[in-house]
């Protein structure tokens, strides 16, 4: 899929926010790219991840994780589309582990993967939590990818389409200096800045 075919399911499912956002790393945004009211359409997700799947089968993997909450609808479908197990991270008490019986073994090959990439620091999280099973990190992965080519990750970020959206921090945000309202649409705690 190309980018613009992605973005006219993100503007189809009204899934592509305008107005003044606060991300999960404390940032504000003009820009928010809500996936899960793309992702809500079972076709649209299954579309999606057997794209992103096709730029991962070289890879040979045995699992997909992803952060929870925003991550796992892709985990699911990707690790589908791939015919492996698609497991999740939760935080406890602020830390990123497996719950609910999930495991990794050394063996695995794994690929991490979320829904939108901008810090990488959920992805982090989890790559820290592979690394603790001793498991192989074959890829990482997301449906968008709005870090800007700013990432500091072991590996790169394959994604469907590249989004430049700006991103700032309180005190350099013009819409806080218009007095735009701002909306938190993410799901983690937020980080003060």
């Amino acid at each position: 899929m190309d980018t613009a075919k992605v973005l006219e399911l993100f503007k189809k499912t009204n899934a592509l926010l305008e107005g003044h956002f606060l991300l999960s790393s404390g940032l504000h945004s003009p820009r928010y790219l809500q996936c899960a009211l793309l992702l809500q359409n079972p076709d649209i997700a299954e579309t999606l991840c057997k794209a992103l799947a096709g730029k991962f089968l070289k890879a040979k993997p045995t699992v997909v994780i992803a952060p929870a909450l925003g991550g796992v609808l892709v985990s699911y479908e990707l690790a589908r589309a791939l015919g492996v197990r698609g497991i999740f991270t939760e935080r406890v008490d602020g830390v990123m582990q497996l719950r609910r019986g999930f495991s990794l073994a050394p063996e695995d090959r794994v690929i991490v993967v979320e829904d939108v990439v901008t810090t990488g620091k959920s992805t982090g999280e989890v790559l820290d939590v592979v690394r603790g099973y001793g498991a192989s990190i074959v890829g990482i992965g997301a449906i968008v990818d709005r870090s800007g080519g700013a990432l500091a990750l072991e590996l790169p970020v394959t994604s469907l389409i590249k989004v430049q959206a700006p991103a700032f921090k309180p005190e350099a945000c013009p819409q806080c200096k218009d007095n735009i309202p701002l909306v938190k649409p993410g799901s983690r705690p937020q980080k003060k800045i």
